[in-house]
């Protein structure tokens, strides 16, 4: 098989996944390769330096050889590769130590670029050698392990999950330090967004979705049995929560059902929003600080420094205005935008409240009923089918020009991930970083009734799996898992990344 009907297989347009596809291929094919010949071969995904090592050479290549591979090499500014390979370098140069670096494309290198590498690396006096290989070169290689080739190519998919989840276990907390210092970088350049989940509401506070709608069936069947005084707030509580546990309806559909029983006659939006609004703050634990170190620590990182802001936008899935609040109270410019026909002052930060705005204080905002609240189906349903939806724009926008972190999301929206996956076709680089809770050892085999597994090891092993398999799947995304165990450690990170 040469390699140009291999990028037809994998089609190199998917995106990361093309990407992947490709360099789970090299990977396999250049350790098959030195195997054959006596030469040593490290290789592991995600490995904090270059994609793969050779210690003694590849080829015509002599010595110790780093190896890059590059989907799109000549669209990559040749001077950030080098300051790239530079910076990493003083990482690897103790465990391993190289004289080259071999990157690896699967589009064809014009001469023009060949030269135009060799003469910028004329003056730039690097310790290492830089050679480029295209398809030419990785077909020499193919040629000589055409059956080995053909196999990997027919397996691609279960090797890439076989590399990601038998890898060996890795220092986490080291690989988080380092790309806490690479968002500090970047967040210092000024290219950056926050995507907020439900998860910085409630750390506030707010109710979670569950709580939500079991307090909306409350006011809907309180409504229903208004002339029935038998029947108690706590009676219909008590239904509810039988109801859940018996017939566990999916959450969209159940607000669905809601919707048709808040909305009555002619006045069906605004009854049900109104019905939301309320139970929205009603519900907040009051016993939580509404200015959370969460989110005073998010508004921290969006204040403007001497050198101007360096938060271009925030991007909100929640209802309430906790964020608006605080960016209120420490004088920072802002403007909500929740319908499509807004906009903004360049002076102003945009927050944009993608799927609804509720503020507490209605009479604060203006056109509050043009506000799509994606909160049924209906509302879901509308947004996911019409890709030039405002919001859908903005969300694709921010995806492509910005470095987005993302905060109190957990990832599993159709439609966010649809959108991640249209913003990371025709790139190699993952731009995107998101949180997310890691499952310790003890939380896992433990439980309220006492140990529930009594094999660590086997726990062990299966939760480094679980964790290697969602990195590899948010990796697709071009997204970055930066993994906590306490939320209490969110703040603190963000205030590294300010720093």
């Amino acid at each position: 098989m040469l390699i140009d009907d291999l990028l037809k297989k994998i089609n190199i347009q998917d995106g990361h996944r093309g990407y992947y596809m490709f360099e789970t291929f090299i990977l396999n094919l250049l350790k098959i390769h030195l195997e054959k010949v006596g030469k040593p071969f490290i290789s592991q995904p995600r490995r904090i330096g270059f994609d793969a090592y050779a210690p003694e050479g590849i080829e015509e290549i002599e010595g110790a050889t780093q190896i890059e591979i590059k989907f799109n090499l000549e669209r990559f500014p040749i001077r950030r590769l080098i300051d790239q390979a530079i910076h990493i370098q003083a990482k690897v140069i103790e465990p391993e130590p190289f004289n080259n670096l071999l990157i690896i494309s699967p589009n064809p290198i014009s001469n023009k670029y060949r030269n135009y590498i060799l003469h910028r690396l004329e003056d730039e006096k690097l310790p290492f050698k830089i050679k480029v290989w295209g398809p030419e070169e990785v077909n020499s290689i193919v040629a000589k392990n055409r059956k080995e080739a053909n196999a990997i190519a027919n397996n691609l998919f279960s090797l890439r999950i076989e590399s990601a989840v038998v890898q060996s276990s890795k220092d986490w907390e080291k690989e988080r330090q380092e790309k806490i210092e690479l968002l500090n970088r970047l967040y210092k350049k000024g290219q950056f967004s926050f995507f907020l989940g439900a998860g910085v509401s409630s750390s506030a506070g707010m109710p979670d979705w569950n709580t939500l709608l079991n307090s909306l069936f409350v006011t809907y069947l309180t409504n229903e049995f208004d002339n029935e005084s038998k029947i108690l707030d706590t009676d219909i509580e008590q239904i509810v929560n039988r109801l859940n546990q018996i017939d566990e309806p999916s959450a969209l559909m159940a607000a669905r059902y809601l919707r048709k029983g808040l909305d009555s006659r002619n006045t069906e939006s605004e009854q049900f929003t109104k019905a939301i609004t309320e139970n929205l703050y009603k519900l907040r634990d009051t016993g939580k600080a509404i200015d959370s170190e969460l989110i005073k620590a998010i508004v921290e990182m969006c204040m403007p420094l001497r050198t101007g802001a360096k938060v271009k936008s925030v991007i909100t899935y929640n209802f309430d205005d906790l964020i608006e609040r605080q960016l209120e109270s420490q004088s920072i410019q802002h403007h909500s935008i929740y319908t499509d026909n807004d906009f903004i002052d360049p002076d102003e930060l945009p927050v944009y409240h993608v799927h609804g705005f509720l503020p507490e204080n209605t009479d604060a905002y203006e056109g509050l009923e043009k506000s799509t609240l994606v909160f049924s189906e209906e509302g879901y349903h509308l947004i996911y089918s019409d890709s030039y939806h405002w919001s859908n724009l903005v969300q694709l926008s921010n995806l492509r020009e910005n470095h987005c972190l993302m905060v109190g999301l957990s990832m599993t929206d159709p439609n966010l991930r649809r959108l991640l996956d249209i913003a990371s076709r025709n790139s190699d680089k993952t731009r995107h970083f998101a949180f997310m809770k890691r499952l310790t050892i003890d939380s896992f085999i433990e439980s309220k009734e006492g140990t529930v597994i009594d094999n660590i090891d086997g726990a062990k092993k299966f939760l480094d799996r679980h964790h290697n398999l969602n990195e590899e799947i948010m990796r697709e995304l071009g997204v970055s898992i930066i993994w906590y165990t306490t939320y209490d450690e969110i703040p603190k990170l963000l205030r590294e990344i300010k720093k």
